[in-house]
């Protein structure tokens, strides 16, 4: 049954990703004299020559960052951050899982697709709009192009390292437009902005070749939760809806079996050592900030329910529920194992009061003043009522995915 499930995957796999050769060299290359002249330094975007016309690049003629490959000497881009050759390939072209690029959407009352309140949705909030995205549909786009509460965003979903991940995707004037490049580092979606081939890893939201290397994308907080709780608290949110223009069975899981934390990643996929102090699909809670990364394993955090981080001179505080669904275990989406809901907060008020948590329940109450929170971080009852704490960006993801992108990572014990 094992052996079923990753042949599966595989397959699965090659049906995502762009078209592939064993040899890198023999990828077509834009002619030096038709790129443009680009000023960079790792740490900030890029300037870009306005008058380079990015339509001559022939997106069906060679495969997204096939240009950008093998090491260059013209002085046209700025330094790779990864090695090209560990970047792997599938099957068919980019955008071979097509992204959303019109999304549309329904009011909570009108959804008539999920039928389980602990289906998995990605909730996002901008400026008081509220969305979310059911892994239902992410699980066969994996990218979502929209705009919420008036800020061009990107919403982002891999399966293979069980990560939702959203970014503000304005780089100074220039609004930029991600697909999928078909292509994986470390097992994780690669992402190229179609306005000029540089590649992205969706796990850090940084570019990693190409014209726009080592810019990094602002990381917008989000939360995968169970749908109730996302009714819950915004009656009159929206939520993304199957009428995406493509037919895909939504709410089914094309990764059948594949959470098994006793599993290991897509060997082809991966080209570093996995770190070998636990399975390589425990599930954890990761955050990188200003200090750097740290981790709290989810088997930790289930038992706590409530965690504080101080390390580093930070103050945060991570919160756990149960009600969410695997949604990479059985055939059904809504028929995982509950795997649990987390949020991470800044743990201060509007007015910078810091708090302390404990658990209650499937909410939480501050020490200070005795008020109830639950776990999108909003003070639904007590002296508080009202109040929201400011969310931190995290990732819900598998051991092997966060170790390999944050090595210098902390663990944090409880």
């Amino acid at each position: 049954m094992r052996l079923a499930t990753i042949l599966v995957v595989l397959l699965l796999v090659a049906s995502a990703c762009s078209p592939s050769s064993d040899d890198d060299s023999s990828a077509g290359s834009i002619p030096a004299s038709s790129t443009p002249e680009v000023s960079s330094s790792r740490g900030g975007a890029p300037t870009l020559d306005p008058s380079f016309d990015y339509g001559q690049v022939d997106y069906e003629a060679q495969p997204v960052g096939s240009a950008l490959r093998g090491d260059r000497d013209d002085a046209a881009f700025p330094p790779s951050l990864v090695d090209p050759n560990d970047i792997a390939r599938g099957g068919p072209p980019p955008d071979g899982i097509p992204p959303i690029d019109e999304p549309k959407f329904v009011p909570v009352a009108e959804v008539d697709f999920i039928d389980s309140d602990t289906e998995a949705v990605v909730v996002v909030e901008v400026n008081g709009d509220a969305r979310a995205y059911p892994v239902q549909i992410l699980i066969w786009h994996e990218i979502v192009n929209d705009e919420i509460g008036g800020e061009p965003v990107t919403v982002t979903y891999c399966p293979l390292c069980n990560s939702a991940v959203v970014y503000q995707r304005q780089i100074g004037n220039r609004i930029l437009d991600f697909g999928t490049s078909g292509e994986l580092y470390q097992s994780a979606l690669v992402m190229y902005d179609r306005q000029t081939e540089s590649l992205w890893a969706h796990f850090t939201g940084q570019a990693i070749v190409g014209h726009y290397a080592g810019t990094q994308l602002q990381l917008v907080p989000a939360q995968t939760l169970g749908f109730g709780s996302f009714k819950e608290a915004f009656p009159d949110g929206l939520v993304l809806s199957p009428d995406t223009g493509f037919d895909r069975p939504y709410g089914t899981n094309p990764y059948v079996g594949y959470d098994d934390a006793q599993t290991n990643p897509i060997g082809g996929f991966i080209s570093q050592p996995i770190d070998d102090r636990f399975s390589a699909k425990t599930r954890l809670v990761g955050v990188t900030d200003d200090e750097g990364a740290y981790s709290i394993l989810l088997d930790s955090l289930a038992e706590a329910r409530v965690i504080a981080v101080t390390e580093g001179g930070r103050n945060d505080v991570v919160f756990y529920t149960d009600g969410l669904n695997s949604s990479l275990e059985n055939e059904q989406i809504d028929e995982g194992r509950d795997v649990g809901q987390t949020g991470v907060f800044v743990a201060q008020t509007s007015d910078g009061t810091a708090l302390t948590f404990e658990s209650s329940d499937d909410h939480f109450v501050d020490n200070e003043t005795g008020s109830t929170w639950d776990i999108l971080g909003r003070a639904i009852d007590g002296e508080l009522a009202g109040e929201r704490l400011a969310g931190v960006p995290h990732v819900d993801s598998f051991w092997f995915s966060w170790s390999t992108y944050q090595p210098d990572q902390v663990l944090i014990e409880r």
